[in-house]
């Protein structure tokens, strides 16, 4: 049991830092987590080539390490789904937050339900594959019938307990996400 809530926290986890990266409206070095720099021909994350600050609450300041590599992060930024465009002064590149139209805010919802939706099939999946152990071990002969039952019963409720602490989350992040 402790490993199958072991995995799930991952997943919750995995879910929560995915969520930080959807924009609400204030500016967070979060936001840029998953963008990838063609970094003399590798793709390497933003946050291994430039130093991110947040000088004002609607402000990102890039300090690109690496001259060199600043129209490479320019590129970057302007062909990731953000929608903001760099204004690059140096190696030190701004980015200035728009303000989220009701449009943006309703898409941004609907992708952390779609993220939150997929987190919720990789819980079922690891409840699956616990419920597949234990009745393989009652099939060998490891565990009585009445055993495997009630092991089956705790997996099914602490995978409620995952499920619902995923709602939570969703509600949470669309609430911050749709307050104007």
């Amino acid at each position: 049991m402790s490993e199958l809530n072991s995995r799930m926290e991952k997943s919750i986890e995995s879910l929560k830092s995915l969520m930080q990266g959807f924009r609400t409206g204030r500016a967070s070095p979060d936001l840029l987590n998953r963008i990838m720099v063609n970094y003399y021909g590798n793709p390497v994350p933003l946050k291994q080539v430039a130093a991110i600050s947040v000088p004002e609450s609607r402000t990102l300041m890039l300090n690109v390490f690496d001259k060199g590599a600043v129209k490479d992060v320019e590129r970057a930024l302007m062909t990731s789904d953000l929608g903001m465009q760099p204004n690059t002064d140096g190696s030190v590149i701004r980015l200035r937050l728009p303000e989220l139209t009701e449009e943006r805010r309703k898409d941004l919802v609907k992708q952390v339900k779609k993220a939150v939706e997929e987190a919720k099939v990789g819980i079922r999946n690891i409840r699956r594959d616990f419920v597949d152990a234990i009745k393989a071990q009652e099939k060998n002969k490891e565990l009585t019938e009445d055993e495997s039952k009630k092991r089956q019963d705790e997996a099914q409720k602490t995978t409620d307990q995952f499920i619902g602490v995923l709602d939570t989350l969703a509600k949470d992040k669309e609430a911050e996400i749709m307050k104007v």
